[in-house]
């Protein structure tokens, strides 16, 4: 399921090259706003598949409900005058290093629980 959303993260992103997709340079916030949070919610998948906890549900709506407050704190503060979207910045970037040190640590462990299971000299 991980390796299917990294897939269509990486097609999408193909895709947008290829047809040399544009946007608008007003919409560059939230662009950037949904992008870290559709990454926290791949890297939380990702550490969940990991730690054998993952669940669709949990993915599907932390995946919309992060791109909505994301979006919202960014119009929010378009409205305002006042950068809220550093609120998101802080929050989704924080939580994408800590998913990240979880995920190489996990592998790290499975790594070395492989190489202690397997004799040295066959």
């Amino acid at each position: 399921m991980i390796i299917a959303m990294f897939l269509g993260l990486t097609v999408g992103i193909a895709l947008g090259f290829a047809f040399n997709f544009t946007y608008p340079t007003a919409y560059a916030f939230y662009i950037t706003m949904a992008l870290l949070a559709a990454l926290d919610s791949l890297l939380g998948a990702a550490r969940s598949h990991l730690e054998k906890k993952y669940s669709n549900l949990i993915f599907v709506s932390g995946f919309v409900i992060n791109a909505v407050l994301a979006g919202a704190l960014t119009y929010l503060g378009d409205q305002l005058g006042v950068p809220l979207y550093y609120a998101a910045i802080l929050v989704f970037g924080g939580r994408l290093f800590n998913n990240i040190a979880t995920i190489r640590h996990l592998l790290i462990d499975r790594y070395v629980a492989k190489k202690r299971r397997i004799p040295v000299d066959k």
